[in-house]
C-alpha cells in the first residue's frame, strides 16, 4: 500500500514536474496530497485565466470580423455606386462624343477652308517681294496648311496677322539693306527700294527676287531705256510723287520685258537682206533731205528772180539771160532758145527724184526676197529637225517678217516723198515755163 501511494505521489509529481520542477519534494503522503491539491488548484487558476484570455481574444476577433465585414459591405456599396456612376458617365461621354463629332463636322469644313487659304497665302507670300524684306514668313503658313490637326486660336490669329502684314506692305515704298547677288555670282550689301509687292530697285537698276533661292538677284539684262530712265529719279525721291514702271505680275512680266530685243537686235533678225534695205533707207532719206533743201532754195531764188529783172544765178535767171542774149532773134527762134534753156534746167530740178522712186519700188521687193529666204530657212529647219520646237523656226520667221516690215516701212515714205518732190519740181518747171511764155509774149509785143 505504501508502495502504491509512493508510486501515485511520484506520478502526480511527475505530471506536474514541467510546471513545478523546482517544487519541494514531499516527505509524506499528506504533504504529497496537499502538494497535489495545490498544484491542481494552481493549474485550474491558470486554465481559467487562459480560458478568459481565449474568450477575450475570441470576442475581439468577432468584433474585428464584424468591423471588417462592415467595411467590406461599405466598400461593396461604394463599388456598386461607382459602377453605376461609371456606366452613367459612359453614356454621357457617348452623347458628348456624338455632339463633338457633329460640331467638329461643321467646324471641319471651316478649318478646311482655313488650311486652303493658308496654303494659298503661303504660295503668294513666298513669291511676294515683301518676303525679300521679311524672309521666312511662309514657313508658318505652310505648316498650317499641311497640319491635320485643328488649328488653334493662336494659329488663326497668326494667319490673320500675316495676311494683314502682306496687305499693308503692298501699299508702301520701303528702303532696306539686303545682300544682292550680282551677275558675276558675288554678293554685295546694298540699299534696296521695295515698291509695294511689285518691284525691287537699286543703283538705278531693276532687281528680281527669287522665291526658290530666297535671294535678291541682279538682272542679267536690264529692260529698255524707256523703262529704266525713271528708276534713278524714283530712288532719289523722298516725298511726293514720281513716275516709275511697275510690274503688276510681280516679276514674270519684268523677266519677259528684259528679253525684248533692242532696235539693233531687231535689225539683225532681218539678216543681210534687212541690212540692204536699211542702207537703201538711209541713202534714200539723205537724198530726200538733200532734194528738199535744194528745191526749197532754188524755189526761193526763182521767186525772188520773178521780181528782179536782172538775171541771177538761178534757173529763171539763166533763162532770162538767154532771153537777153537773143532779144534780136525772131519769136520762133527765141521760143526755141528758151525751150532749150528750160530743158537744161529741168534735169537739175528733177535730179534724184527718179532714184527715190526706184528705192520706193526696190524696198518692198527686197522685203519680199527676205520673206522668201526666211520661209526657205523655216522649211529647211522643219526638214532637218521637225516641227516640234518652235524656237528652231523662230529665226527664219523673224527674217521673213522683219524684212517685210523693213521693205514696207521704207517704201511708204519714199512713195510719199517722191510725190511731194515730183510735184514741187513740176511746180518750179511750170514757173519757168510761165516766165518763158511771158518773155516770148513780151518780145512778140515789141
Amino acid at each position: 500500500m505504501k508502495r502504491f501511494l509512493t508510486t501515485l505521489a511520484a506520478g502526480a509529481l511527475m505530471a506536474s514536474t514541467g510546471v513545478y520542477a523546482a517544487a519541494p519534494k514531499a516527505v509524506s503522503l499528506d504533504q504529497l496530497l496537499d502538494m497535489v491539491r495545490k498544484a491542481q488548484s494552481a493549474e485550474s487558476e491558470v486554465n481559467k485565466k487562459r480560458e478568459a484570455e481565449f474568450r477575450q481574444a475570441r470576442d475581439q476577433q468577432a468584433a474585428l470580423l464584424k468591423s471588417v465585414q462592415g467595411d467590406l459591405n461599405a466598400l461593396e456599396n461604394e463599388g456598386d455606386r461607382l459602377k453605376a456612376q461609371f456606366e452613367a458617365n459612359e453614356k454621357e461621354l457617348a452623347v458628348l462624343e456624338e455632339q463633338k463629332n457633329a460640331r467638329v463636322g461643321n467646324l471641319g469644313e471651316m478649318f478646311g477652308v482655313v488650311r486652303e487659304r493658308a496654303g494659298n497665302a503661303a504660295a503668294s507670300i513666298g513669291r511676294s517681294y515683301v518676303s525679300a524684306q521679311f524672309p521666312g514668313r511662309e514657313k508658318f503658313l505652310e505648316g498650317m496648311a499641311q497640319s491635320k490637326a485643328l488649328p488653334k486660336l493662336d494659329d488663326l490669329k497668326q494667319l490673320w496677322l500675316e495676311l494683314t502684314q502682306e496687305m499693308t506692305q503692298q501699299g508702301k515704298v520701303v528702303r532696306f539693306n539686303a545682300p544682292v547677288v550680282l551677275g558675276n555670282g558675288s554678293t554685295e550689301e546694298r540699299e534696296v527700294v521695295r515698291v509695294g509687292a511689285f518691284n525691287l530697285i537699286s543703283n538705278g537698276e531693276y532687281l528680281i527676287y527669287s522665291p526658290e533661292t530666297k535671294q535678291i538677284t541682279e538682272l542679267a539684262r536690264q529692260p529698255a531705256g524707256r523703262f529704266l530712265d525713271s528708276v534713278a529719279p524714283f530712288i532719289k525721291t523722298t516725298s511726293g510723287f514720281t513716275d516709275l514702271y511697275v510690274d503688276p505680275s510681280r516679276g514674270p512680266l519684268l523677266t519677259v520685258v528684259v528679253q525684248e530685243p533692242t532696235f539693233k537686235e531687231r535689225l539683225d533678225q532681218g539678216g543681210t537682206v534687212g541690212w540692204v534695205i536699211m542702207v537703201i533707207l538711209a541713202l534714200g532719206t539723205l537724198l530726200i533731205i538733200y532734194r528738199i533743201i535744194a528745191l526749197t532754195l532754188v524755189g526761193s531764188k526763182i521767186m525772188a528772180q520773178v521780181k528782179n529783172p536782172t538775171p541771177g544765178n538761178n534757173p529763171l535767171g539763166r533763162i532770162m539771160a538767154v532771153y537777153a542774149a537773143n532779144k534780136s532773134a525772131d519769136v520762133e527762134n527765141l521760143e526755141l532758145k528758151l525751150d532749150e534753156a528750160i530743158m537744161k534746167e529741168v534735169p537739175k530740178l528733177e535730179a534724184g527724184i527718179g532714184i527715190i522712186k526706184v528705192f520706193a519700188a526696190l524696198a518692198p521687193l527686197l522685203g519680199l526676197l527676205g520673206t522668201v529666204t526666211g520661209m526657205i530657212d523655216v522649211f529647211q529647219k522643219i526638214t532637218m529637225f521637225g516641227a516640234g520646237d518652235p524656237k528652231l523656226m523662230a529665226g527664219g520667221i523673224s527674217t521673213a517678217l522683219v524684212t517685210t516690215v523693213q521693205g514696207i516701212v521704207t517704201a511708204i515714205p519714199f512713195v510719199f516723198m517722191h510725190a511731194v518732190l515730183s510735184s514741187k519740181s513740176k511746180a518750179l518747171v511750170q514757173v519757168l515755163e510761165e516766165q518763158s511764155v511771158g518773155l516770148i509774149a513780151q518780145h512778140n509785143e515789141k
